[in-house]
């Protein structure tokens, strides 16, 4: 969020995965700061976060709530960003029962965090630090899972796709239930598909916002299938945190 004020705060690299783990991890990312004192908001993803801070490997799993660190300093966080629907395959278990949870990686998956977490923290080397994750990850031996990769395309369906606005319709294109589609995402998102859905149109209006063209909010919340503009500005304002209109406004937006 408020990409103008983070350009000058903080580097933000993406790096490709070791073909072993491309099922599962999307990319891995790579913050870099230099500030006296920075505070970043994100918008919540529909996929779980491994990121190497404090000295753990901690897993974020999927949370509605607005996402903010301070960046104080100078420092850096290397993190693998998974597959919507690539974790299930790591834990072994239902993702839906981290969501809103962060927690080491030892405690959830077996495996002793720590070494790896200490030379992500101790090397300024890129390629040093996505070695010591990814041989973590290769350690815990995750297994390739179709039902995994169908929820990862369904998660990009709904980003792809302005024109689907409710569960219902990605349901339909899936050829499942509702109900289905539901328990499908709990098991491997960790969230429904309502929220992805809505997320996934949530980005369309802050992609307005950081347009710095004029917006007509009203005919936008329309074609975005909210009921009214009203609805739009009260689901952007709990993702967000404020309400569209000011945010394209906020000097650090475009």
């Amino acid at each position: 969020m408020r990409p103008k004020a983070g350009a000058g705060a903080f580097e933000v690299d993406r790096v490709a995965p070791d073909p072993a783990l491309a099922e599962f991890v999307d990319y891995y990312w790579l913050v870099r700061w230099r500030v006296t004192e920075h505070r970043q908001q994100v918008v919540p993803q529909p996929r779980v976060h491994l990121a190497g801070e404090r000295g753990r490997l901690l897993v974020h799993g999927v949370t509605r709530e607005p996402f903010f660190r301070t960046l104080t300093g100078t420092g850096h966080v290397l993190g693998a960003a998974f597959h919507p629907g690539g974790f299930r395959a790591v834990l072994r278990g239902s993702v839906a029962a981290i969501s809103g949870t962060v927690r080491p990686g030892l405690d959830l998956l077996g495996r002793d965090d720590r070494p790896a977490a200490g030379t992500v923290a101790a090397t300024d080397s890129t390629s040093e630090m996505v070695r010591a994750v990814e041989d973590y990850l290769l350690g815990c031996s995750p297994e390739p899972d179709p039902a995994g990769r169908e929820v990862t395309e369904l998660v990009a369906e709904t980003q792809r796709c302005t024109e689907i606005v409710r569960a219902e319709q990605l349901a339909r294109r899936a050829g499942l239930t509702l109900r289905s589609l539901q328990r499908l995402f709990s098991e491997y998102v960790g969230i429904g598909p309502k929220w992805v859905v809505q997320r996934s149109r949530i980005l369309d209006a802050t992609a307005a916002a950081h347009s710095g063209e004029p917006v007509d909010w009203a005919a936008l919340a329309e074609r975005l299938g909210f009921s009214d503009q009203a609805h739009l500005t009260r689901v952007f304002a709990q993702v967000v945190g404020t309400p569209p209109a000011a945010y394209q406004r906020d000097p650090g937006t475009s």
